[in-house]
């Protein structure tokens, strides 16, 4: 197998840890948050670098809605300075951004911050960079099978013709192939309702790094990680 054979096409991160780093210093958990974009600008250096094709970001739970108040709206509004700031280096990367997850919650301003960014970056071809804000597994799946099901109503689709390239076409992530790595950082070694459909085959990463000293060279060492592994999708290995 070829070295380029050995790279993932899809990466996807479950970017972990900002608050402790941030308790651990005696910091406020948004100023955490704030550490958090440069590791976000390592992992797409390293992404483009190694010739990954696509990189998601937990970036916003639906659960994260109860976290305190203040969090949430430091969050935001770090969300809406990240667009604007980092749109021509995205442009001049040649990476288009992209979002999963249900946005309807957001402001206008952050929607609108969104759209912006996502038109904007249409045109890139190098990294697709997938940002899951407001986004949970199950809700993704409901949505899905709602989407299936007025398919049905409609007369569109019989109850036997649905399988399961029925429901992965329904899913936020239909455009795009499913995950070939997931990776954790703190240490934490659990999904916590991410990409739970589209992780079924996934090689699975947990580096103890938290998310803000996150580098290139954990990236590079994910990608590593993936290249030693022995992928059979439940096949014998050599048939």
């Amino acid at each position: 197998m070829s070295e380029q054979k050995r790279i993932p096409q899809h990466v996807a991160i479950i970017m972990d840890g900002n608050g402790r780093w941030a308790e651990m210093r005696g910091k406020e958990r948004s100023e955490g948050h704030a550490a958090g974009v440069e590791p976000v600008r390592a992992a797409l250096r390293a992404a483009v670098r190694n010739g990954v094709k696509f990189l998601t970001l937990y970036a916003f739970s639906t659960e994260n809605w109860g976290r305190p108040e203040a969090e949430v709206d430091a969050l935001m509004e770090l969300f809406c300075q990240c667009v604007v700031s980092e749109e021509q280096e995205l442009v001049r990367q040649g990476v288009r951004v992209c979002m999963i997850g249900d946005r309807s919650r957001f402001s206008e301003k952050v929607r609108t911050a969104l759209s912006n960014i996502e038109h904007r970056t249409a045109d890139g071809k190098v990294l697709t960079l997938i940002l899951a804000l407001n986004y949970s597994s199950r809700s993704e799946i409901t949505r899905a099978v709602r989407r299936i099901a007025r398919r049905v109503e409609a007369g569109e689709l019989t109850p036997e013709q649905i399988d399961e390239e029925t429901l992965s076409r329904s899913l936020d992530t239909a455009a795009w192939p499913d995950p070939d790595l997931i990776v954790r950082t703190s240490g934490e070694q659990r999904l916590s309702n991410f990409l739970l459909w589209q992780a079924s085959y996934a090689e699975l990463w947990f580096p103890e790094v938290l998310w803000p000293d996150f580098t290139e060279q954990d990236f590079d060492r994910a990608v590593e990680e993936y290249a030693r592994r022995d992928r059979r999708f439940g096949l014998v290995k050599g048939k």
